[in-house]
């Protein structure tokens, strides 16, 4: 026969899932933020990003008769634009303002590169002039080479961005929906009401999670139907394992979310902590670029991050195709994020 507080326990915890769930589907907040956004996010930045040809090196010559030669051969010459200038004063005005990546200049020792090292494409625009007249005057490569351009799904910048997206999004879904609510609800004093019922508190923590987590598995599944869809990004990984990186992702930031609400009783306080929380993780766990881009001394720190751990799963699992398995140092480091901050979060959770 069963146990009628079972029963009673097991109602009321559906109870609050299903209560939590009309708060959220009642709100258009949520499906701007959590839905729309990163939609309208990733069509911007592939706007921004888009694949285009290669670059054009601007390079300045001045209108003088020993640089004709050089005018002549660089204007043959694919991949650079020729801005012929009255003068150096007008050549340096041009490499101030950007107009033009280097500046040319003939003398009597031979060629001057004029240019500032520290801008990528005033390297690249030398190295196409230098390349250019040393054709001219008769160099000879010792080894042949060719050139293979490589441009296929999988390798784009959007195919990089959407599971960053992903992670972005249930990073701030995590935090935000669950530790938002709980101080919204904490300040208004519905904590305090529901911890006069025989509601036991850790039943209440766990219905905010698993409603965060099947909300995830909605997000999930729209923004790659609609990456799939408009941008063509595949997807390599079964969809048990996207949606079990994801669950799992959600469930950490859900934990973060109540340790980062535990103590805060008003929602400026509790903005700032989520904002000093994620802003780290915004920046540098491989959101919009990769975390590789940051020096050697900090890539511990940045690789102890739970996001870097989400996004990187993500990529894996969602553009190369990886199993579970290989993934298990990500997935342990997501699991003791969403653990160690749950139960803290709970131990020193403030009901009243």
């Amino acid at each position: 026969m069963s146990d009628p507080r079972a029963m009673r326990r097991r109602d009321a915890f559906l109870a609050l899932i299903f209560a939590r769930w009309r708060e959220i589907y009642r709100e258009p907040e949520v499906v701007t933020w959590s839905i729309v956004f990163p939609v309208v996010l990733s069509i911007a930045l592939s706007i921004a990003f888009r694949n285009r040809p290669a670059e054009t090196a601007t390079v300045a010559v001045v209108a003088a008769l020993e640089n004709e030669r050089i005018t002549r051969i660089l204007r043959n010459t694919p991949g650079i634009e020729v801005r012929v200038v009255e003068d150096a004063v007008a050549a340096a005005h041009a490499l101030r303002m950007g107009m033009a990546a280097v500046v040319v200049v003939k003398d009597a020792d031979g060629v001057v590169y004029r240019l500032d090292p520290t801008r990528p494409e005033a390297l690249l625009a030398r190295s196409r002039v230098d390349d250019a007249l040393q054709r001219s005057a008769g160099r000879e490569d010792p080894l042949p080479t060719r050139e293979e351009s490589v441009s296929e799904a999988g390798a784009r910048y959007i195919d990089f961005l959407i599971p960053g997206i992903i992670g972005m999004n249930i990073m701030g879904g995590g935090m935000w929906g669950v530790g938002y609510h709980l101080v919204d609800m904490r300040i208004k004093r519905l904590l305090k009401r529901l911890m006069a019922t025989p509601l036991r508190r850790g039943d209440f923590m766990l219905a905010q999670m698993i409603v965060r987590v099947v909300f995830v598995f909605a997000e999930v599944g729209f923004i790659l139907t609609f990456a799939r869809l408009l941008f063509g990004v595949p997807v390599r990984g079964s969809i048990i394992a996207i949606m079990f990186v994801s669950g799992l992702g959600g469930l950490c930031f859900a934990g973060l979310g109540v340790l980062t609400a535990s103590r805060a009783m008003t929602i400026e306080k509790a903005t700032g902590l989520m904002n000093v929380t994620q802003m780290p993780m915004f920046v540098g766990s491989g959101i919009f670029f990769s975390a590789e881009r940051f020096p050697a001394v900090i890539q511990p720190f940045i690789q102890a991050l739970p996001l870097t751990a989400l996004n990187d799963a993500l990529r894996s699992v969602i553009l190369e195709g990886s199993g579970l398995i290989s993934q298990a140092h990500e997935i342990a480091l997501l699991a003791s994020w969403g653990l160690v901050s749950f139960v803290l979060g709970l131990r020193y959770f403030r009901w009243d």
